[in-house]
């Protein structure tokens, strides 16, 4: 069994469920929120897996490997690399 979250577009988890499979968690979620249409179900909240939801915050955590200065390769003059 596999542990599924229901997040709203903020990323925050409004709940939590164990099931089977992602169809069964949906299901669940949508009775609570006594929502029938799907469509609109999708508009609001996302079902994802606890380890979908932890891989994406540690991403989001993460510092990039490299800082890339740009403006250390910048010409120093605004007509540097002009040759008249």
């Amino acid at each position: 069994m596999a542990k599924y979250y229901l997040i709203d577009k903020t990323y925050e988890i409004l709940d939590r469920i164990d099931s089977v499979t992602p169809g069964g968690a949906k299901h669940y979620f949508m009775e609570r929120k006594q929502l029938k249409d799907e469509e609109k179900f999708d508009k609001l909240w996302t079902v994802i897996t606890k380890k979908e939801y932890d891989l994406n915050q540690e991403a989001f955590q993460r510092k990039p490997s490299h800082q890339y200065e740009w403006w250390k390769d910048e010409p120093q003059g605004p007509d540097d690399e002009f040759d008249y």
